[in-house]
């Protein structure tokens, strides 16, 4: 029986960032083999060039509080995770760290690369004295989902998307229609009815 190789992990650097877009395309080639079309959404995955993935990870590793976390076997990168540090809720200072985007490679689960992530995560949220952890994963993404449930992770929200110009035009036609509107359209109505009676 052959030994299972180390888990080294660290934060992630620009130079990552190639190998992390093979990651993310091989995990959603995965999705995609469960039969979900999901990921083909442009807002949940497009492939980045690698300069675009080097800028990412360089806006994110001067965000307050947000990590990117890899992991590698053999010096090949297997395994991936964000994580913030964050309150529960914008008027309370109990912390969270909230864990999104944890990817392994398909060719490498079972082996563990996940646990690790989460052992380092949870070592991280100790140390900022964290009340929870929270973990986030796509709607497309079940093997996750179901790794996240055995682990005791239990569901306490929905994250719902919509493209920004999608929302500004939906929230756009809702005031159109807004009691106030229509009230000032009956009272504009009203008054030219009594201009054209008086005229």
């Amino acid at each position: 029986m052959a030994l299972r190789q180390p888990v080294e992990i660290r934060d992630a650097v620009a130079d990552d960032a190639a190998q992390l877009i093979d990651l993310w395309e091989a995990c959603a080639q995965a999705a995609g083999d469960e039969g979900s079309e999901t990921f083909t959404q442009p807002t949940l995955w497009r492939r980045p060039t690698e300069s675009e993935a080097r800028d990412a990870i360089a806006f994110n590793a001067t965000s307050h509080h947000r990590r990117l976390l890899v992991a590698f076997v053999g010096g090949q990168l297997v395994g991936a995770a964000a994580v913030d540090l964050t309150t529960l809720n914008p008027i309370c200072m109990s912390k969270v760290v909230i864990v999104s985007d944890l990817q392994v490679d398909p060719r490498h689960r079972r082996r563990s690369i996940a646990s690790n992530l989460l052992a380092v995560i949870s070592a991280y949220a100790a140390e900022q004295e964290c009340e929870l952890v929270l973990a986030s994963a796509a709607a497309y993404a079940k093997d996750p989902a179901r790794y996240l449930t055995k682990l005791g992770f239990n569901q306490i929200a929905v994250l719902r998307a919509i493209p920004v110009g999608k929302l500004n035009a939906r929230l756009a036609a809702k005031a159109s229609g807004s009691r106030e509107t229509g009230r000032l359209l009956a009272v504009r109505r009203s008054l030219r009815r009594r201009a054209s009676v008086g005229g």
